[in-house]
């Protein structure tokens, strides 16, 4: 049997803040990862908790991805969700929150778990519908479309009770109708691949925050609140340039104070950009210095870092500063729109060593837009630099391309190139530096992913029939449907982020 299920009673035991709400209609809400994972999302916790708290007539209960997927199909076990076991396929409607596109496997196979049919066209009408959303939505959704009866996009606390009201006093036909005429709403169905925008929720449902603390995350028992939402910057890569308002949405520190549940002990300030926020210090001289708690921020950025700003990090516990360059050279930050100076990262090691941090962590992205070996020397230089004022760890990723960016188009990263980079960078940093490298296969089937339409989800469905994994997925890539879109793109060139061949993808029966 899986892990979790094992482990359900002493999971719930040691929650605090679980719903046993029971209404005349419930929603399982599911995350296409396991518990852990699940559990360290602010989306979905504040989901649950707005449904269970303030819905009249639908409750929630939570089901994840098993730890152990080979045992759970082994044991031919049926996906049941955490707070009653009750089976998955039972409820009135199910929830799906994706956070990113290699998530795709995932929902595939807690759909699979749950004894429905991961394609939307192949399940029953009396099946309960699916509803997907998530931080996935605000970039590019249509790859997991074919497996959902409806994607909201954007933020979904205003759209998805009126969603669930509309299955519960209309037929899942009738329903999935009026839904088409919603604005922020994709019915695959009807609506085919055209995108609407992504939504904005009403800003008095701010600030997101946690509903339930358990020890068993990787954020073990920290209470998540935003204090922002949205970014103000333009980095050109990233996709919170999408943002629902065009910049950012700020939470008051005394709203946030009033929020804090008194069994918190660790707080973690999560959001595209905390640090830019204009109170942040002494939001975090409330948190740290009047009530004595631990603190933890999403995202820093170096050049908002000062000595108070570092010295109550570190009484916050922190024991590694984070921030992101992103970009190997100043040339590269420059085209990216990404404002951080060596300056600033020189700066923020001097502050951390100051404050005995014991280790500076930078995240950077190899293998963008014409980037040259050049750049990958000028941040051997850097670093070097660094490494003599405190140890240093760089988090390197692929570029991927993402959809609604301007570097949408852009072709992704050269696998190959990508590998001689590294070597170049760890020859070049070689007891200086540590050089820690997300996978390159995974990065590979994420940029497949990120600039596709239905047809790569229909693919990744198909391969995953044959052999589950990304493996699988490559191999299948490499020898039908990469052969066939360079084919196309030289009698019919295809925009990158574009859905591609659908005409001749178009279904998983044609793999």
């Amino acid at each position: 049997m899986s892990v979790l299920k094992y482990a359900r009673k002493q999971i719930l035991q040691d929650e605090q803040g679980t719903r046993m709400t029971h209404k005349r209609f419930a929603c399982a809400f599911v995350y296409p990862s396991p518990y852990h994972i699940g559990m360290s999302s602010l989306g979905y916790q504040t989901l649950y908790r707005q449904i269970n708290d303030y819905h009249q007539e639908w409750s929630a209960e939570r089901a994840f991805l098993p730890d152990d997927t080979d045992e759970f199909k082994n044991s031919h076990q049926i996906l049941s969700t955490l707070e009653r076991g009750r089976p998955v396929n039972e409820f009135d409607a199910i929830g799906i929150s994706v956070a990113y596109e290699l998530e795709l496997q995932g929902v595939i196979e807690v759909l699979q778990y749950a004894q429905l049919a991961p394609l939307a066209n192949e399940r029953r009408l009396q099946d309960p519908p699916v509803i997907i959303g998530g931080p996935l939505t605000f970039s590019n959704p249509l790859p997991v479309a074919p497996f959902a009866d409806v994607i909201i996009l954007g933020e979904a606390e205003d759209i998805l009770p009126a969603c669930l009201d509309l299955f519960s006093t209309h037929s899942k036909t009738r329903a999935l109708e009026i839904l088409s005429t919603y604005p922020h709403v994709l019915v695959p169905s009807i609506h085919g691949e055209v995108l609407p925008s992504v939504a904005a929720c009403r800003n008095e449902l701010l600030p997101a925050y946690s509903a339930i603390l358990t020890p068993h995350t990787t954020l073990s028992n920290m209470f998540l609140i935003e204090p922002e939402r949205g970014c103000h910057r333009n980095c050109t890569f990233c996709v919170m340039r999408r943002s629902t308002n065009g910049g950012m949405r700020l939470v008051s520190k005394e709203r946030i104070l009033e929020l804090l549940p008194n069994m918190a002990k660790k707080v973690g300030l999560v959001g595209a950009a905390v640090s830019d926020h204009p109170k942040i210090v002494d939001i975090l001289h409330a948190l740290v210095k009047e009530r004595g708690l631990q603190v933890g921020i999403s995202s820093l950025r170096a050049d908002r870092l000062n000595d108070e700003f570092v010295s109550l990090l570190a009484q916050g516990g922190y024991r590694t500063l984070t921030v992101a360059s992103d970009a190997a050279s100043q040339r590269l930050r420059d085209q990216i729109e990404k404002k951080i100076k060596d300056k600033h990262l020189i700066q923020a090691a001097l502050l951390a060593k100051k404050h005995k941090l014991a280790l500076m962590k930078i995240y950077m992205i190899i293998g963008l837009p014409n980037e040259s070996d050049a750049d990958i020397d000028e941040l051997v230089t850097v670093v070097r630099e660094l490494s003599t004022i405190i140890p240093v760890a760089l988090g390197i990723a692929p570029f991927v391309p993402k959809y609604n960016t301007p570097l949408a188009d852009a072709p992704r990263a050269d696998l190959k190139v990508v590998e001689s980079r590294l070597n170049l960078l760890k020859q070049g940093l070689k007891g200086r530096a540590e050089v820690r490298i997300s996978s390159l296969k995974e990065a590979y089937v994420e940029s497949v992913l990120a600039g596709g339409g239905f047809d790569v989800g229909l693919n990744f469905y198909a391969s995953q029939l044959k052999q589950p994994g990304f493996k699988s997925f490559i191999k299948h890539i490499k020898q039908t449907v990469e052969p066939a879109r360079r084919y196309q793109q030289f009698v019919d060139p295809y925009p990158a982020h574009k859905p591609l061949l659908k005409q001749i993808y178009s279904s998983s029966s044609a793999c």
